[in-house]
């Protein structure tokens, strides 16, 4: 690197060097010592956060924990690595994991297990409970707060009912009394229903010239004479079919006395 005043990494200690070298990696925590320990030596450094680059991929990967790399003024490189390691004391800046516990016998992993099947066969007392007996203590039903008559304010279903009052009486009186026969005749009974409507013999042949004609005019081959006279045929029986039904409807200003139904 060339030297100049611009910052470099994220913290250095105010020195400049014409090219850097790491010297290692330490702990974040302990970054502003090293950094004023190699100012006071006159040594230029600074500090980047660690990050490794995949030769293969180019990815960056940062580590697991948060760790600083140190640079120095390559010049004076083995003396900053000598104050590093009075620093740190050769402690690298992450903390090894502890060891792995060592695994169990397999004969004890077997008499557990086999404790575990035994269980599933061991019967038990729905009589006993399974809380200690020390913690088997009586039930108390929580007071519940009463009016001035000695009545609960909120009743339960297993409350005995109260006395009848007065009004209850009012509200039964006549009840066990036999129907009287002038609400049997004031009942309303429905008429019956109407009949259903008769379907015209006018109807059926309209619906009939229709259909009949809409597959004459469809399928021309039905019939063995000439294709025109058949369409005109299916024509003319759907004018007619539909002439029919139209002459059917009634115009609603007659009020028919015998109206027994709509008329298709």
């Amino acid at each position: 690197m060339t030297a100049g005043g611009a910052r470099r990494g994220r913290r250095d200690n105010g020195l400049d060097a014409a090219d850097y070298a790491a010297a290692g990696d330490v702990d974040p925590r302990i970054g502003e010592h090293l950094l004023d320990v190699l100012a006071a030596g006159g040594i230029a450094a600074y500090l980047q956060p660690t990050a490794d680059l995949n030769p293969i991929l180019r990815a960056t990967t940062l580590p697991a924990r948060p760790i600083d790399r140190l640079f120095v003024d390559r010049a004076h490189l083995e003396t900053a690595k000598e104050h590093l390691q009075k620093v740190t004391g050769g402690a690298p800046p992450t903390p090894p994991s502890p060891p792995a516990p060592a695994p169990r016998p397999q004969a004890e992993v077997d008499a557990e297990w086999a404790k575990i099947v035994a269980g599933f066969h061991t019967t038990v007392d729905a009589s006993t409970p399974p809380w200690p007996a020390a913690e088997d203590t009586p039930r108390q039903e929580p007071a519940r707060p009463v009016t001035e008559e000695g009545t609960p304010h909120n009743r339960r279903r297993t409350d005995p009912p109260d006395e009848p009052s007065i009004l209850y009486g009012l509200d039964t009186f006549g009840g066990d009394l036999p129907p009287d026969e002038a609400d049997e005749e004031e009942r309303y009974i429905p008429p019956p229903p109407p009949p259903l409507p008769r379907i015209s013999k006018y109807a059926v042949t309209g619906v009939l010239g229709v259909v009949a004609g809409l597959v004459l005019f469809l399928c021309p081959w039905l019939l063995p004479i000439d294709s025109f006279t058949v369409t005109l045929l299916g024509f003319a029986a759907i004018v007619g079919g539909a002439g029919t039904l139209v002459w059917r409807l009634r115009s609603g200003d007659e009020d028919d006395e015998d109206d027994d139904g709509a008329v298709v």
